[in-house]
């Protein structure tokens, strides 16, 4: 059996809401084992986006005022959006946006490793399942930045994974959410 086929996401935590109308802020932490320079490329640069992130990026996130694409794995199809990068701090601090929604990362040095902050702004009707696919994500992140890499899951495929479902209803539940019943059921074989 594959890492991948051994991978469980564990329960939702490390999350909050701040509130604002219908865009509401998800704020995700999660402790890794990586040093932040590490963790940093893993957030700038394309080829390792491409490896855990719900996005490929077409340039480097590293530099501010680049102007980047970012292709998302959204279901049903991939979505294309042209951010800004508005703040550079390296391996500090990383914030980009379009139109009203905007992302932070913040990078902190935490004994060997980092603790990784992500502020994204979100329609409120998709808090629950953006965290429950950012968990996925920071959890291939992780993976691969130890070396035992899984591949990327994000977008339908990450809908699809066994354990999204019961995340984005953990989620729902901590946000005081309703979750949609859209997405299909986990496949067994993911």
């Amino acid at each position: 059996m594959s890492d991948r086929e051994q991978y469980t996401p564990g329960p939702a935590s490390g999350a909050q809401v701040k509130k604002d109308g219908e865009m509401w802020t998800l704020i995700l932490v999660r402790e890794l084992r990586h040093k932040p320079e590490k963790v940093w490329r893993a957030l700038t640069e394309p080829a390792h986006l491409r490896e855990w992130a719900p996005f490929d990026a077409d340039r480097s996130l590293g530099t501010v005022g680049n102007k980047v694409k970012l292709t998302w794995m959204a279901a049903p199809t991939p979505q294309v959006s042209e951010i800004t990068v508005t703040r550079v701090d390296a391996p500090k601090v990383l914030e980009y946006n379009w139109g009203e929604a905007n992302t932070r990362w913040e990078l902190e040095p935490l004994g060997g490793g980092t603790r990784l902050t992500l502020w994204h702004s979100l329609d409120r009707r998709f808090i629950a399942m953006g965290a429950a696919g950012w968990h996925i994500c920071f959890d291939v992140l992780d993976r691969l930045l130890s070396g035992t890499p899984i591949g990327r899951i994000a977008g339908v495929e990450a809908v699809k994974f066994r354990g999204w479902q019961r995340l984005h209803a953990e989620y729902a539940k901590q946000f005081g959410v309703k979750p949609p019943n859209w997405p299909p059921q986990a496949s067994q074989n993911s």
